[in-house]
């Protein structure tokens, strides 16, 4: 069947960059509430975690690109309607570690497509489309994918290369 971090990963395979997720070395996970305090927690998450896996020099990049990822899922990934204390918290940053590269990977309930909104719109703000823009930024590559099966909704991406 695999390590325990493919089996965990079974779901989200499909929408993640094509690394084969049997090889990886490390992962680890955290479902965030639908609670803007989700970010200093994803962030604290991140920290323990690349911590454990002697990663800390990359922290600040990669806690920036965490922050932006959940930030983004908080705000435009989740229903109106979504209690702030539902049992199943509808988003779960995952952090997966290979020898050479580090991702990250942030699953939300919306099927929508996360790409800044176009500059025409009456709507847009200058901080609406800076996420994915810092995102671009500060990891090698990133994308999205939905989900497949049972699982609604999508997992966005960034991908880090290592040393």
């Amino acid at each position: 069947m695999g390590t325990n971090g493919s089996t965990m990963l079974e779901p989200l395979r499909q929408g993640l960059p094509p690394i084969d997720p049997s090889a990886v070395s490390d992962a680890a996970s955290v479902a965030l509430p639908a609670r803007y305090e989700a970010v200093s927690s994803a962030r604290q998450f991140t920290r323990k975690t690349l911590g454990q896996w002697d990663l800390d020099e990359r922290f600040d990049d990669i806690a920036l690109v965490v922050s932006e990822l959940v930030t983004n899922a908080l705000r435009h990934a989740l229903p109106a309607d979504t209690p702030r204390d539902q049992q199943e918290p509808p988003v779960r940053l995952h952090l997966m570690h290979w020898a050479t590269r580090l991702v990250c990977a942030v699953r939300d309930p919306s099927d929508d497509s996360p790409v800044a909104r176009d500059t025409a719109d009456d709507d847009f703000s200058a901080e609406s489309g800076r996420g994915l823009f810092l995102v671009d930024s500060f990891s090698d590559s990133w994308g999205w994918h939905p989900l497949a099966g049972a699982l609604r909704g999508k997992v966005v991406w960034a991908l880090f290369r290592l040393g």
